[in-house]
């Protein structure tokens, strides 16, 4: 049979426009007439001119509204409406106000006495019950009203996405994880995440645990209770979940430390209750919670100093939950942070984060397994070096290298290219490092030639100190907010000696010393350095122990809440005195070797200022090879296409800090 045309389906919503359509025309109406009927205003003189000519059947008197209404008789209608009978309905009458109904009473009799009118006279109280219901109550549905729409407004607000049925202001104790299984698991897996073996071979025991129990607990092994990820930003911390999440086979509670975080008082501890209910029900199952340092800051020993209750409560309930006196069998948590010195101690012990993995910047072959990662979809060319790309990148996390490989693929295409080319790589290092070049930055001779010197004053020094980080390019040319820079390899050494520190606060004050020794003035230009160096010493003194009168001391204090420093005025000032003295040492030292080497510096000067751009082998021209190859210089002197390639060399730290001064872009040691 053929089916019939589709019916829309009920909606609420249709009900209640009839009902507002029908409190409309009550109100409009005044209640409404059922019966038609015509009527018309007048003064209160007509009303007595239509009186007194007898045209009036009856009166009816409104003492509250202070009005009346005059009834025509169906033979004068035509004198009063100057229509016809039928025109005007049933009962027409005339709308008249009047000031004192005494005054119409008095009137109406003398019309009576004088056979003028023989009608009625009534009195009528004006009433609609059902409007002044209405008016008495619209308050309080309007607040309804209101109330009605905040909610609807409100409930995607509330509740979260991996919350079941919908959510609602009433649902803001629920919790807001996001929840993962095989249905809807994220499709990246530990191919996927390149280099951090370490911390990947400690996440794949935990996923193979929850695979296969029996292996571990045949030995009495017991499953760990919850795992913490640490390191730096950018590391790899939340794709090392994601993998897991996509690995595990199991269901997977995704939320922010922040999400815990709310206006409303008791909000959070409910969102963390809510949140291990659902994981136990089930377990086995993994909590991630990201950014846990939003939650998981260490409480206060001072409550009366601005601690947030809230927050502590919060932290509370996290606690409980994690290894309290009920049973969390089953569900394993991992959170992630880069900031593990601000967590709380109760938090970090065993049984609540059995391990704390450590996901640490990626060494040389680490970034190079990072990069074929991201080149997976970049068209590359043939003779791409992946691991002079390593090599270059030092200090680089693997968001970093991704923002390389991207940054690279946009230079290429912005020439038109159909593959991405080394030297793109390395213009997208240097844009990353030191910001976008500024060819057309206007320069005076002497500002040109003062940054000259004070750049060649850093590779002269770089080049004749052992220790110092091995020179791979000097430019003069302006990138972001720095006017000029040298660029350097640094050695990936996990400990630094006194000798190598001094060396390279030596390096840093060689600009400033440059343009004392050989311009005979000096400029903002060295400030940056002068900040890092002065850094470095505070750093050798008072936390290191590489002091000569402070021997052996360190004075770092690791309590946030500590208000007084962990020395005396006297050692204060012994301190001040010593980096004051270290200062000025490595000042004269470089003013000597640069006074030993001024002809060989100057040359470098006049070559910076004619090519804007010298390499190490410009260098190694002037001076002759450097007497103290590091193994960074032979890797990099091994391959033939880094003497013609523009490279240039990453810095651990990120962009050159600086305000309109010439700075370098050497490392700070750990």
């Amino acid at each position: 049979m053929p089916k019939g045309p589709k019916m829309p389906r009920f909606n609420l919503n249709w009900l209640y426009a009839i009902i507002i359509v029908i409190l409309a025309y009550f109100f409009f109406t005044g209640g409404g007439n059922i019966g038609k009927q015509s009527s018309t205003e007048a003064s209160y003189s007509d009303f007595k001119q239509f009186v007194s000519h007898g045209y009036a059947s009856k009166v009816v008197v409104n003492k509250s509204e202070s009005s009346l209404k005059m009834y025509v008789k169906a033979e004068h209608v035509r004198q009063v409406f100057h229509t016809g009978a039928k025109q005007v309905g049933v009962n027409p009458y005339v709308n008249v106000n009047f000031g004192s109904v005494d005054q119409v009473e008095k009137f109406l009799d003398a019309q009576q006495a004088q056979k003028h009118f023989n009608g009625n006279l009534e009195y009528e109280v004006s009433h609609n019950g059902f409007l002044d219901i209405l008016l008495s109550l619209a308050p309080t549905i309007f607040f309804i009203a209101i109330w009605i729409f905040i909610i609807r407004r409100m409930s995607g607000g509330f509740g979260g996405g991996g919350s079941a049925g919908g959510s609602s202001i009433f649902n803001v104790g629920k919790s807001k994880a996001q929840e993962y299984g095989k249905d809807n698991s994220h499709d990246i897996t530990f191919k996927d995440v390149a280099g951090q073996e370490g911390a990947k071979q400690e996440v794949q025991e935990i996923v193979e645990f929850l695979k296969n129990p029996k292996k571990y607990t045949d030995l009495g092994g017991k499953i760990p209770k919850g795992a913490l990820l640490v390191g730096p930003p950018g590391t790899g911390k939340t794709l090392l979940a994601k993998a897991v999440a996509g690995e595990a086979g199991v269901p997977f509670f995704s939320m922010s430390g922040s999400d815990f975080v709310e206006m409303f008082v008791g909000v959070g501890a409910s969102r963390v209750r809510d949140l291990f209910n659902k994981a136990k029900a089930k377990a086995p199952s993994i909590i991630f919670i990201d950014e846990i340092d939003a939650v998981g800051r260490a409480r206060s020993n001072h409550p009366g100093m601005g601690g947030n209750d809230e927050r502590e409560n919060t932290l509370n309930a996290l606690l409980t939950e994690m290894d309290g006196f009920g049973t969390n069998s089953g569900v394993i948590i991992l959170a992630a942070t880069n900031r593990v010195d601000m967590l709380d101690k109760a938090l970090l012990r065993a049984g609540r984060f059995d391990r704390e993995i450590h996901v640490e910047l990626p060494d040389l072959n680490e970034r190079k397994a990072i990069f074929k990662v991201h080149l997976r979809p970049v068209k590359i060319d043939k003779d791409l070096d992946i691991e002079l790309l390593a090599r270059q990148t030092p200090g680089f996390s693997g968001a970093d290298i991704a923002n390389v490989c991207n940054e690279a693929a946009l230079i290429a295409a912005r020439a038109d290219k159909k593959a991405v080319t080394q030297q793109d790589f390395l213009a997208a290092v240097d844009r990353i490092i030191g910001g976008l070049e500024k060819k057309t930055k206007v320069m005076t001779a002497d500002e040109k030639k003062a940054i000259a010197y004070h750049e060649a004053g850093h590779a002269t020094i770089s080049w004749f100190c052992q220790y110092a980080n091995p020179l791979v390019k000097v430019t003069i040319v302006p990138r972001g907010r720095a006017l000029g820079a040298a660029w350097y390899l640094p050695e990936e050494r996990q400990i630094t000696t006194k000798e190598a520190m001094l060396d390279e606060i030596c390096a840093l004050l060689g600009g400033r010393a440059a343009e004392d020794v050989f311009l005979g003035r000096i400029s903002t230009g060295a400030m940056n350095d002068l900040e890092r160096s002065t850094k470095a010493a505070y750093s050798m003194v008072a936390y290191a122990g590489m002091s000569d009168a402070l021997p052996n001391l360190c004075y770092y204090n690791q309590d946030q809440y500590s208000f007084t420093k962990p020395y005396s005025d006297t050692t204060a000032r012994l301190i001040d005195e010593e980096v004051q003295k270290m200062i000025s040492e490595q000042y004269v030292r470089a003013k000597k070797l640069l006074e030993k080497y001024s002809e060989g510096h100057n040359a470098l000067a006049q070559l910076l200022i004619d090519r804007e751009v010298i390499f190490a082998e410009d260098v190694e021209r002037i001076f002759g090879k450097r007497q103290w190859a590091s193994r960074s210089e032979e890797l990099l002197s091994s391959d033939d296409e880094t003497k013609t390639a523009d490279i240039s060399v990453s810095v651990p730290e990120g962009n050159p800090q600086a305000d309109d001064v010439i700075t370098d872009t050497t490392p700070k040691d750990a």
